[in-house]
């Protein structure tokens, strides 16, 4: 029976030598550092074509032993299910891999053990840096990764007591703007349904909402869920706020997507008519508001934005910037028929 010879791997070399430039040059096109480097963009498009039909893999092992790095990122949310969580994971993963960096997903679901063992599972796997959104509570690992200084920025939300970096969006605008355009449509008696959270992000909403009634005299009504009771909780909030009454709540905010699904059930339960019985705002967006009779009004985060500055945030760490940014990025409110 005859041998079938190992076919040798493509090098760094062997490219070099086929486009006619030094292996610095590609070594710079393959990690993207080819604007950083002034490398010419009819070159970069030739090596690519190169780099492509010779199938060359990255010998990331070896590279690793060269420099200390693994070009890999850890990045621990607290439930992919969750659309906004899965599109702000997806938008890393494309980011991350323009500076040749695969990502590692994991999902705490907002528990402390689980989130710790992540980290160490991580730490084992030798990534480079974090990309983390903190769970309530469980900050040990992060004070943990800061004094260690591991590269590692914050997205969605962030530890106040920590000097860590951080990518979020403008949670007290948010709320602020999408209350005040409740009142400008003439709305009163407008509740707000939250998690029953100590994390800053809710902190944030429930403060933007408690700010644009307290400057129009109004009085707040707030309901706070607790997490892993969101169906139980839920229904008792819309009965409470829904009763007939002098009080009744004629406009209702929520404070996440996840909140806003479990509202629009809970009123379709109770046969009310949206807007005419009760206006609605949500959210980030989820396509259960498109497909919802009167489309919902929400609050729209810069999720792409968000997930490109997280990565180039914490690659800017892992190349040696002692930096610290707090980014907090601009909502926008998508106007629909829910109010």
């Amino acid at each position: 029976m005859m041998n079938k010879k190992k076919s040798k791997r493509v090098s760094l070399k062997d490219i070099a030598e086929r486009v006619g430039v030094s292996t610095a040059l590609v070594s710079y096109v393959l990690n993207g550092q080819e604007k950083e480097k002034r490398v010419g963009e009819k070159l970069v498009t030739e090596i690519r074509a190169v780099l492509k039909e010779m199938n060359y893999v990255p010998n990331h092992i070896a590279r690793s032993l060269r420099n200390g790095k693994t070009q890999t990122i850890g990045f621990i949310v607290t439930d992919i299910a969750n659309p906004f969580f899965s599109t702000l994971a997806r938008c890393v993963e494309d980011e991350a891999s323009k500076y040749g960096y695969t990502v590692i997903i994991g999902s705490s679901d907002e528990n402390c053990e689980k989130s710790s063992r992540l980290v160490n599972t991580l730490l084992n796997r030798q990534v480079d840096g974090f990309i983390i959104v903190p769970a309530d509570g469980c900050y040990d690992y992060a004070v943990m990764l800061a004094n260690d200084e591991v590269p590692m920025v914050m997205v969605d939300r962030y530890i106040p007591e920590l000097s860590s970096s951080y990518i979020v969006l403008d949670n007290f605008k948010a709320s602020f703007d999408a209350v005040h355009y409740l009142i400008k449509k003439g709305y009163r008696n407008i509740g707000m349904v939250a998690y029953k959270s100590n994390l800053i992000h809710m902190k944030e909403r429930i403060r933007g909402y408690e700010d644009a009634m307290r400057a129009h005299g109004l009085d707040k009504v707030i309901y706070n869920i607790r997490y892993g009771y969101l169906r139980n909780d839920m229904g008792k909030a819309i009965q409470s706020m829904l009763i007939p009454s002098d009080k009744k709540i004629d406009a209702l905010f929520f404070a996440t997507n996840t909140l806003s699904i479990a509202g629009l059930y809970q009123i379709q339960q109770l046969n009310l008519k949206v807007p005419d019985d009760i206006a609605l705002i949500g959210f980030d967006g989820n396509e259960a508001f498109d497909f919802f009779y009167s489309p919902l009004t929400y609050v729209k985060q810069p999720v792409y934005e968000m997930g490109k500055e997280a990565v180039r945030v914490l690659i800017d760490q892992i190349e040696g910037s002692k930096k610290i940014s707090h980014i907090s990025l601009p909502p926008q409110l998508v106007l629909r028929d829910s109010c």
